[in-house]
């Protein structure tokens, strides 16, 4: 059984920046691919970011590209975000999730585990 358990959100201004961190448990991850999404109130949940464990190649959304950086620590099992020069339009509930093939697609339903979420609120 795979766990997921994200942290790092609060409560931020615009401009600043934020650090969230997805610890996996469960199994040996040595292949797959790690995503971020978000999810803001009467929005659908979108594709932030997302990194393959092995190898490390990225894929980003084209409204974070440049702002934020997805990262992972394979001995620690652990994927991080880093959000810089955040918007108030950044503002929601950030899920990390995992994927059992390497590939990284950018649909949600693509993802088998998700964790419990992390809110991320930033003020104008």
């Amino acid at each position: 059984q795979v766990q997921l358990v994200e942290s790092g959100g609060g409560l931020v201004q615009a401009g600043g920046s934020l650090r969230l961190s997805c610890a996996a448990s469960g199994r040996t991850f040595s292949s797959g691919g790690m995503g971020w999404f978000r999810q803001a109130p009467g929005k659908e949940r979108e594709f932030v970011a997302a990194i393959r464990w092995s190898g490390g190649s990225t894929n980003y959304a084209e409204s974070v590209k440049g702002r934020f950086t997805i990262s992972r620590d394979n001995a620690k099992n652990t994927v991080f975000l880093q959000m810089n020069s955040l918007k108030p339009e950044d503002t929601a509930v950030y899920y990390c999730a995992w994927r059992y093939d390497s590939g990284l697609p950018r649909e949600p339903y693509q993802y088998r585990y998700w964790g419990q979420g992390t809110q991320v609120t930033v003020s104008s």
